[in-house]
């Protein structure tokens, strides 16, 4: 009978011990998720930080028209345009 409570004992004790294994390896995983997810948080509020600035740059028709002329060649109908290549 005590062989019988011992074989219990030992059952239940090594299911406990692999619960607990298990619980921590899941933490683990856990903690590196929120640590990888939290990385990802900083690069998309410094791209948010970026775009904002773009947004408020460009809202000005100036801002726009000088980007236009810089990276399209767009000029007014009445601007005459001189292309300088060094």
């Amino acid at each position: 009978m005590k062989i019988i409570i011992a074989i219990i004992i030992f059952i239940a004790a090594v299911m406990v011990f692999v619960y607990i294994y298990f619980s921590f390896h899941d933490e683990r995983q856990l903690k590196e998720n929120l640590s990888n997810l939290n990385a990802q948080i900083k690069i998309l509020v410094e791209e948010n930080k970026h775009l904002k600035s773009e947004i408020d740059y460009f809202s000005y028709p100036e801002n726009l028209e000088k980007e236009l002329k810089t990276k399209f060649n767009y000029r007014k109908p009445d601007e005459k345009m001189m292309i300088i290549v060094p």
